[in-house]
């Protein structure tokens, strides 16, 4: 047993844009600067001509991961329900749509799909026989600001991405999977349900678009002394015409984690791989070569999935880069070496 390296290709978005890095480059990176072979996709971003590639895209694909020895270890899969120009999509529409991308994921060798956390339970439910035919395993992601558990150290908002937190879609997961005893549905936390404070790449990009930055001093400095609503509120009576978004104001008040991380104790047999979420690892101060992502508690967690015996991937997924990317061209930062520093982090962390 043991806690493997892998990488989302997400993390080396811009270096596509640019046509720097197309996916093969990508796939050599992994294997050869990093040394390992783990490799997450999103479908999207990558597959031509996706959902329906040709045989032609699925074998070069196939050949060039068995090339180089790797596997195939998430796609992500999303759910655009408004895809039909007359109508939403049902819930057995979407289902369809999920049984697609597990079939797909079967003939590009996958062993997991990744569903958001808003995907309903009961279209995961409605794809679970075709993962079981398949073999391919469906993981409802845990991303932020979701706990683990219910009630966590969040309070219930109104307002904001976070007025939509279902309290329960980890237990809904654990429900169908003992309803069912199907091992081919499970969790993909994402690390950045330890994120304990703001990221600095965006603190900077939210005070060069805000209108006020004394707004933003504000929120930094007393988000801990309000509750979720009520800062809100705050800040628009004190600071008129502050220009910072709703969930911009969430990400300025970060001051503690949604899921405490001994809660990733509980679900670790229900884990089918990991996102390595981080923003942006700088150099440990006394410590050359080491690096940390100062605003995501990472060796805490790490140390539970040690003890808890955790066999499967971490798979790096940088989107520090998506707070830069409004500074041109010569203000990019180097994805790869921002991926080879996270890797440094969970080689040193225990990871293979």
């Amino acid at each position: 047993m043991a806690i493997r390296r892998g990488v989302s290709l997400y993390s080396y978005q811009q270096a596509q844009f640019f046509r720097q890095l197309d996916w093969k480059a990508q796939v050599r990176e992994v294997r050869e600067g990093l040394g390992t072979d783990g490799i997450e996709i999103i479908n999207e971003q990558l597959i031509r001509h996706y959902p329906f590639p040709s045989e032609e895209f699925l074998y070069d694909w196939r050949s060039y991961l068995a090339r180089y020895d790797m596997t195939a270890v998430t796609m992500d899969v999303y759910l655009d329900v408004h895809q039909f120009r007359d109508h939403v999509m049902t819930h057995r529409e979407a289902a369809e749509h999920l049984k697609n991308d597990i079939r797909l994921a079967a003939k590009m060798g996958f062993q997991n799909v990744r569903t958001l956390v808003l995907v309903p339970i009961d279209v995961i439910e409605m794809a679970l026989p075709t993962a079981e035919k398949y073999n391919v395993r469906i993981g409802k992601e845990i991303h932020a600001p979701w706990p683990i558990k219910p009630g966590g150290h969040r309070e219930k908002a109104t307002k904001g991405m976070a007025a939509g937190i279902n309290f329960n879609a980890v237990e809904e997961i654990l429900e169908l999977r003992e309803r069912t005893k199907s091992p081919f549905v499970g969790l993909v936390p994402d690390f950045g349900i330890f994120q304990h404070s703001p990221s600095q790449v965006s603190v900077d990009y939210i005070r060069r678009h805000a209108a006020r930055s004394d707004a933003v001093d504000f929120i930094l400095e007393n988000a801990a002394a309000y509750g979720h609503d009520e800062l809100i509120d705050v800040v628009d009576e004190k600071f008129p015409g502050h220009g910072i978004p709703i969930n911009s104001i969430d990400r300025l008040a970060l001051h503690e984690p949604c899921c405490r991380p001994e809660d990733i104790r509980d679900i670790i047999p229900y884990i089918v791989s990991i996102h390595g979420k981080f923003y942006n690892m700088t150099e440990i101060e006394g410590r050359p070569g080491c690096y940390e992502d100062r605003c995501i508690d990472y060796a805490t967690p790490m140390k539970y999935l040690l003890e808890g015996g955790f066999d499967g991937y971490i798979d790096s997924e940088f989107e520090g880069q998506r707070d830069q990317q409004d500074m041109g061209v010569e203000g990019l930062v180097d994805e790869v070496e921002q991926v080879r520093r996270h890797h440094e982090m969970l080689r040193r962390l225990g990871c293979v």
